[in-house]
């Protein structure tokens, strides 16, 4: 059956092949694709197992059940239940998470990140145990994005986005409506995510006015941010090769050097007076580097 069997080989390498494909696209995403894609991840595995999901990895609202599965201060984050809740989330991140990483460093958008998941988690189980209410588990990383949102809102509030049939809006009108959204929600019976999403929000303000003085009080998740930096390392392949060091920099270092000092100062100079005040030359600068 010469047939058959090709088509199994066919099937097989095709696998194999998108496999591969997952594989590549993961290693050479950067640190916000990649949480990207272990949302979606996870999103699968709750479509496909909801019931383990709800019970072994959402937040429960009563804190006895907490401390049983105290996992769940970090798991919720990756759990969504609803298509439009994981598309608005990821939707955000990715271009946020983007501009973040123009601002600070990888490591501070994980400390960021995952603060304001534990945050958001932290406020979520204090509402419900002062006030003795019964919530529905908590799911979704919108504690963890407003955190992300906030705090480059604050870092760079006069930025400004192009969006399609509305034309530029700055940062902060953005991160305002996405803060207002969640207190709207205050009003409803089901509002511990509500409560979470603020939680994460007002962390991620302070977060950025703090690393304006020099703190990054992000710093005590430090193991938990390594894990998920080592995790996430992009692996490179190739023979090993012995590099000996000189004192002197290459003239090509030292290209690079200025090329890097010339985008902070355009960037801050963004921060400070917002993207119009460039010079016309300078957004060429820009264009150039970031392609």
């Amino acid at each position: 059956m010469p047939g058959i069997g090709n088509k199994i080989n066919l099937n097989n390498g095709t696998k194999l092949t998108i496999i591969n494909d997952i594989k590549n696209a993961y290693h050479k995403a950067n640190m916000v694709e990649k949480i990207i894609y272990l949302n979606v991840l996870f999103f699968l595995i709750t479509v496909l197992f909801t019931a383990f999901s709800q019970q072994w990895l959402a937040l429960p609202a009563n804190f006895d059940s907490f401390l049983s599965k105290p996992w769940t201060l970090i798991s919720y984050a990756f759990i969504h239940e609803r298509l439009f809740h994981v598309l608005s989330n990821l939707l955000v991140l990715y271009y946020v998470g983007n501009l973040f990483l123009d601002f600070y460093s990888k490591k501070q958008f994980l400390n960021c990140y995952f603060s304001g998941i534990i945050v958001g988690a932290a406020t979520f189980l204090s509402y419900y145990y002062f006030t003795s209410k019964v919530g529905a588990p908590l799911g979704g990383a919108s504690a963890a994005v407003s955190a992300i949102f906030v705090a480059l809102a604050a870092k760079i509030p006069r930025y400004a986005l192009r969006l399609r049939f509305i034309g530029s809006v700055e940062l902060w009108v953005l991160a305002a409506i996405w803060v207002v959204l969640s207190i709207l929600q205050l009003a409803t019976a089901d509002n511990g995510g509500a409560i979470a999403h603020l939680g994460g929000a007002a962390f991620g303000y302070i977060y950025a006015k703090q690393l304006e003085k020099g703190n990054d009080i992000g710093k005590w998740l430090e193991s938990i941010v390594n894990f998920f930096a080592n995790a996430f390392k992009t692996k490179k392949t190739g023979p090993l090769k012995t590099v000996y060091k000189s004192g002197k920099k290459s003239p090509s270092e030292q290209v690079s050097k200025t090329k890097q000092r010339k985008i902070n100062d355009i960037l801050d100079k963004i921060s400070k007076s917002g993207y119009e005040s460039l010079s016309q030359e300078e957004k060429d600068f820009l264009f150039r580097s970031g392609k």
